[in-house]
């Protein structure tokens, strides 16, 4: 069976043969020599241990029982074949864990949640699924819903690391609550709470074992392996030369935090703010849809990071937000959007990441489009962005005087002041004055304007 059957002495006497090269654990022939062991050590505080990590945390979090079932032995077969697949999930999960393992110790959770991800996601935190599952804890949309992931047009907070950890726990705990299980919980995370009552149902009804594994053959075969694949995960952790597995060593230490964001943000531009490659940041902050981060609150950046964000944020004198949004009509062609717009459809693509497409190029649906914003239009938001920046110079435009033909325009999703002062043949600075707003104000839906 799985190596989750070893005991601590056990892990401990492992570790001092590894530390030492390993000894063979063969019968020496007779008349063999005996074998020099070093010297004995005094004092234990002395014998030399493998440097404390992550990893060693984890391992002394555990608190599920083995699982005796030859499922367990077919998972840990399966990723030991594949180091270079474990070795990409624990290179993106190194970003992640620090935070998850914390949260797990928070509630006092199993360790073995904390690996819950790799059976879901590897760590992927744009991994999608058939089911429309999304983010490392791969929550449906529904699901997600439920436990306050928003998703709209800018943002999918089944994505956001924080968020989604959060959900996660708070889904896992109800779902111990509701089975007092670990294995039942998780199973139930797979396949649903109600899935796994009928199955507890139909087996009490018969007098059958309703623990995991006796309500197993009425589960589907991805619930029936997904307890498994967790514990052989566990054991491959407990015990990676073992497995012939080198486990990369994760450092014991918060990799990100939190820093201020603007309201809006080219996600190009915060990843320059940080000192970070665009790929980097978006791996931290994979929520944002589109190529503007809106309405964010907070980044996750590097700690090493944060101070560099804070203070080149403070000094940036470029505009902000390089890109606006265009309402397409359903058929519209990429192609000819972008011309309108001075750019290529590789590019519209590039920053509409939730954009649907048919066959021959034309939007599927009616909705906001990302296109490059116009210079009048990013100069105005170099002004806006330079009060946001600077709230102690709170500045408002000069009232304009209405007249006894001033029209009202009530703002539609995805209207921006400058499409809004085109359409109308006026400027800004004139929709600033005559609504008294400031020129940091962000319009929302609904918000009725005042036009000359």
């Amino acid at each position: 069976m799985g190596l989750g059957r070893f005991g601590s002495a056990a892990l401990f006497a492992a570790l001092v043969q590894a530390s030492f090269g390993g000894f063979a654990a063969e019968a020496p022939a007779p008349h063999a020599a005996p074998p020099a062991f070093p010297p004995a050590f005094e004092d234990i505080d002395d014998v030399p241990m493998p440097d404390p990590d992550l990893w060693q945390r984890i391992r002394k979090g555990f608190a599920m029982e083995p699982l005796d079932s030859p499922l367990v032995t077919e998972n840990e077969a399966w990723y030991s074949s594949r180091p270079e697949y474990i070795a990409r999930f624990v290179d993106r999960g190194s970003l992640y864990l620090h935070y998850i393992v914390e949260q797990v110790e928070k509630r006092n959770m199993p360790m073995e949640v904390a690996l819950l991800p790799v059976i879901e996601s590897a760590f992927n935190p744009k991994a999608y699924s058939r089911a429309k599952a999304s983010g490392i804890w791969q929550f449906i949309p529904s699901t997600g819903k439920n436990y306050g992931l928003s998703q709209d047009w800018w943002k999918d907070n089944r994505r956001d690391i924080v968020a989604a950890t959060d959900a996660a726990l708070n889904y896992l705990q109800r779902l111990h609550a509701m089975f007092d299980s670990w294995e039942l919980a998780l199973a139930a995370y797979n396949a649903g709470e109600g899935n796994v009552m009928r199955a507890i149902a139909y087996n009490q009804k018969r007098g059958l074992p309703t623990d995991f594994l006796g309500i197993s053959p009425r589960l589907r075969p991805e619930t029936r392996n997904y307890v498994p694949k967790l514990i052989a995960v566990k054991n491959i952790v407990l015990s990676p030369a073992a497995y012939g597995i080198d486990l990369e060593s994760v450092p014991d230490e918060p990799y990100f935090t939190a820093v201020q964001a603007p309201k809006k943000i080219d996600v190009k531009v915060a990843a320059k703010l940080a000192g970070m490659s665009e790929d980097q940041f978006v791996a931290l902050n994979p929520a944002h849809n589109n190529a503007v981060a809106s309405g964010t609150g907070t980044f996750i950046v590097p700690v090493d990071k944060a101070d560099d964000f804070k203070a080149n944020l403070e000094k940036y004198d470029q505009p902000l937000v390089s890109w606006t949004t265009y309402q397409a009509r359903r058929g519209e062609s990429l192609d000819a959007i972008a011309k309108k717009h001075n750019t290529t459809a590789a590019q519209l693509k590039l920053a509409n990441g939730e954009i649907k497409l048919d066959k021959k190029g034309h939007l599927r649906a009616a909705g906001a489009v990302m296109v490059p914003m116009k210079r009048d239009s990013m100069v105005a938001m170099k002004v806006a962005q330079a009060s946001a920046i600077e709230p102690q110079e709170t500045r408002v435009a000069a009232p304009v005087k209405e007249h006894a033909t001033t029209k009202i325009y009530t703002v539609r999703s995805g209207d921006t002041l400058y499409n809004i002062a085109q359409t109308h043949r006026t400027s800004v600075d004139t929709l600033l004055g005559l609504n008294r707003l400031s020129a940091s104000a962000i319009i929302q839906p609904g918000l009725k304007l005042r036009l000359p």
